[in-house]
């Protein structure tokens, strides 16, 4: 596949989508926050002092979804149409966290779906360094997307 990030000069450039047809478009993304599993039980019980932790994160992956052009040099502001993160876990010390976005656009909205949970976990690790500074994040990763001319992709194996 040909790379379009560079124009003629070999510099960077952002790639133009004027030709692009609207289509609707959606991806989903995952990352984990291990923890030890006292840290988990605190998050889940609503027992952290800085607050929710879940619910200000969820607000933290959202916004950040919305402003991933400003995040990312050559990704499109685009005009989103939904955004849903969701949380589950292992019930011992990994929480999962899965982001999907939507749009009707001329490109897709990969990196707004990684940018959802990335800025989660972030928000998860700030809430709770206080109690836990050896936190991991990851692995971040795309689990599918759909719409554009290159088509659906879906990961062969979920995390």
């Amino acid at each position: 596949m040909e790379l379009t990030h560079f124009n003629e000069q070999g510099r960077a450039r952002m790639v133009d989508i004027s030709d692009k047809e609207v289509t609707s478009r959606e991806a989903t993304a995952h990352t984990t926050v291990s923890m030890d599993s006292s840290t988990l039980t605190r998050i889940k019980e609503g027992k952290i002092g800085k607050g929710d932790v879940l619910a200000v994160a969820q607000v933290a992956g959202i916004m950040a979804a919305k402003k991933t052009s400003e995040w990312i040099p050559m990704c499109h502001p685009l005009p989103l149409t939904g955004i849903n993160i969701v949380f589950s876990d292992n019930g011992l010390d990994e929480l999962y966290i899965e982001g999907t976005v939507k749009t009707k656009g001329k490109t897709g909205v990969e990196m707004e779906a990684l940018t959802a949970v990335s800025a989660t976990a972030l928000t998860v690790y700030d809430m709770c360094k206080a109690l836990q500074k050896d936190m991991v994040i990851g692995p971040t990763q795309l689990l599918a997307k759909s719409g554009g001319k290159n088509g659906d992709y879906q990961r062969p194996t979920t995390p």
